[in-house]
């Protein structure tokens, strides 16, 4: 047995492996992206298959396909690719599996990386299968060991939702070095289960509202559904996920109120509830974003005819959007049972101990210094990515003339910020090539330039693409070559011929691709070349129909940089470079522009926009 101190993702992915885990695929998407990478690190000898999926849906797909056969899998996402999913999803549930697959939907409150806060736990009701709710890393290990277990009994799908605080928190876990996946049985034809038609649905949907009433009596003796405190306790508190964790820290050991915690939101544990809130007259639901487990209260208790006061997000107590934290939990824990708010119960020990403070730093003194704030830092480009060539030479060949620039999702969206500001519509992965289609029917006598990276072409990208050239749209579209799936940590993807077996294979060429789906014109340029890459932009912009222009350098992460910029005497502070294109390595000392030799890559962006030739390109 290895002991190791892992984040979240890991242990999830340890866990998955201790289960005997045969097929893991996915398409990578913060906060989920490690579990995938973990299991193919613990996997020298291949026994695993790993894949990173072309997109959700195709992961979603493989997955199903060998379940089929019995094997156990995995499938990992981000809540914003679980709608990407859900058209394999939704009709998986009706079929149902052989082998235990266990859907990792890692939500996103705050929203910290994602464009919006859909809770995974409404997405599991929608579709009728269980969910599983980790409150804890090393929860998180032993739960999804016990997912595939409940997947395999009820021959069904099974949601496990981690949030951002568990996937990428630490904890020390205990794991077997040597497990093996599971055998696997191997298909067996069977046209009646497998091939889902109108009367088999109809069957199967009836058996699963009969199902879910049983897995709902079988998860009210699970044992992650726990109840703390007397049985005479008036006042309880209902919570899951990391909320629970919050509520635990808050009352400690505490017996004079109930601390319930349900891991498992659906199919609702009925009984277990009932008993915990026997004798309970009062509720507090502390839970992030969709008040779902106090709706499902709310039912329980006018179904049961309960005597009981429900609190939480549609009485006010709770906050209806946001992530919550320890602090926000403590406090709204303390307005329910009437006690003071964590600031004020150690208001005097903070200012004794900021007397203490003001006397050492200023010999008592009344006056006390206060050290300032750190700078708010928006996120912006790294030095010498090609996306900021790239978008600076659009903008460029399009000075004075109207255009529209639909983005899409990855480091690019980036290219939004001053003084670029070239992103002017950004909804979800490839939507930025439909979306320029839509605005062209708008007005089609504006130019509509669509962004997409690499890796979301062969995500989202190439359905729109075939949109475009079928519906005669006319747009260029700027495909953002890097060779990476870079915001999410550089993963591979079919456009950089290795697989995450490690296995060396044959490239698919995105001109290629484009080709054979009958856009007019590709063009392939390195964006660190300007002259180059204005001429192409400005010579599609002359051509009716869909044209493609692949902007092609690799992320400067790959590689150690083997060359920088340094200024010279001919720099009159103009700050043309600074202005125009914000690169981060550029900012001025004594009026004159000063590269920072740390973060410049050498890229020579600044260099060829200088029009005091005051740039040059030196060897690192």
């Amino acid at each position: 047995m290895k002991k190791e101190y892992v984040m979240g993702n890991q242990a999830i992915a340890l866990g998955a492996i201790a289960a005997g885990v045969n097929v893991a695929s996915g398409y990578p998407g913060t906060p989920s992206s490690e579990i995938i990478e973990t299991i193919a690190k613990h996997n020298p000898k291949k026994a695993i298959h790993v894949e990173w999926s072309v997109n959700e849906k195709s992961a979603m797909e493989v997955a199903a396909g060998a379940s089929y056969a019995g094997a156990r899998c995995l499938v990992t996402m981000k809540m914003m690719g679980l709608n990407v999913a859900s058209d394999a999803l939704m009709s998986l549930a009706y079929v149902g599996v052989e082998g235990g697959l266990v859907v990792v939907s890692a939500d996103d409150p705050g929203p910290i990386s994602s464009q919006t806060e859909q809770d995974s736990r409404l997405f599991s009701k929608y579709c009728r299968i269980p969910v599983f709710d980790p409150s804890g890393v090393e929860e998180a290990y032993e739960m999804i060991q016990d997912a595939f277990e409940y997947s395999e009994k009820y021959k069904t799908p099974v949601l496990f939702r981690p949030t951002t605080r568990i996937d990428h928190a630490y904890a020390n876990i205990g794991y077997d070095e040597n497990v093996s996946p599971k055998e696997i049985p191997g298909f067996v034809k069977n046209s009646k289960r497998f091939v889902i038609f109108p009367r088999l649905s109809r069957m199967n949907h009836e058996m699963i509202e009969k199902r879910n009433p049983v897995i709902g009596e079988d998860f009210s003796g699970y044992r992650f559904n726990t109840v703390t405190g007397e049985k005479d306790c008036k006042k309880a508190v209902v919570t899951g996920g990391i909320c629970y964790a919050y509520a635990k820290e808050y009352l400690q050991d505490r017996t004079d109120v109930k601390l319930i915690k349900v891991a498992t939101p659906h199919p609702l544990p009925e009984r277990f509830l009932k008993e915990a809130l026997e004798g309970v007259s009062e509720v507090l639901v502390v839970e992030e974003l969709f008040p779902y487990l106090e709706e499902e209260l709310l039912m329980l208790a006018g179904k049961e005819h309960l005597a009981i006061n429900i609190f939480g997000k549609h009485t006010g107590n709770s906050p209806l959007a946001g992530e919550s934290a320890a602090e926000d939990v403590s406090d709204r824990i303390a307005d329910f049972l009437g006690e003071k708010k964590t600031e004020d119960k150690h208001k005097e020990e903070i200012e004794a101990v900021t007397s203490q403070i003001k006397g050492m730093l200023l010999g008592k003194q009344n006056e006390f210094v206060e050290k300032p704030g750190l700078p708010v830092r928006p996120p912006v480009l790294c030095a010498g990515c090609p996306h900021r060539a790239s978008f600076y030479a659009v903008k460029t060949a399009m000075k004075g003339k109207r255009a529209n620039f639909s983005g899409d999702i990855g480091c690019y969206t980036l290219g939004n910020a001053m003084p670029l500001d070239m992103v002017d519509t950004c909804l979800c992965m490839g939507a930025g090539i439909t979306m320029a289609q839509g605005l062209y029917r708008t007005d089609p006598e504006v130019v509509n330039f669509a962004f997409v990276g690499d890796s979301t072409f062969f995500a989202s990208g190439m359905t729109g693409v075939a949109n475009a050239v079928y519906n005669d749209a006319d747009l260029v579209l700027i495909v953002l070559d890097n060779s990476t799936t870079a915001m999410t940590g550089h993963q591979p993807h079919p456009g950089t011929g290795i697989t995450m077996m490690g296995e060396v294979v044959n490239k698919i060429s995105i001109e290629a691709v484009l080709k054979g789906l009958g856009v007019k014109k590709v063009i392939t340029v390195d964006p660190l070349n300007q002259e180059e890459t204005v001429k192409a932009v400005n010579k599609c912009v002359k051509i009716k129909g869909v044209k493609a222009i692949i902007m092609k350098s690799p992320c400067i992460a790959l590689g150690k940089p083997t060359a920088k910029c340094v200024t010279n005497n001919s720099c009159i502070g103009c700050k043309k470079c600074i202005r125009e294109i914000g690169c981060p390595a550029l900012s001025t000392k004594d009026g004159k522009v000063v590269i920072d030799a740390a973060t410049c890559t050498g890229c020579t962006l600044c260099a060829q926009i200088c029009p005091m030739g005051a740039i040059d390109k030196e060897v690192r």
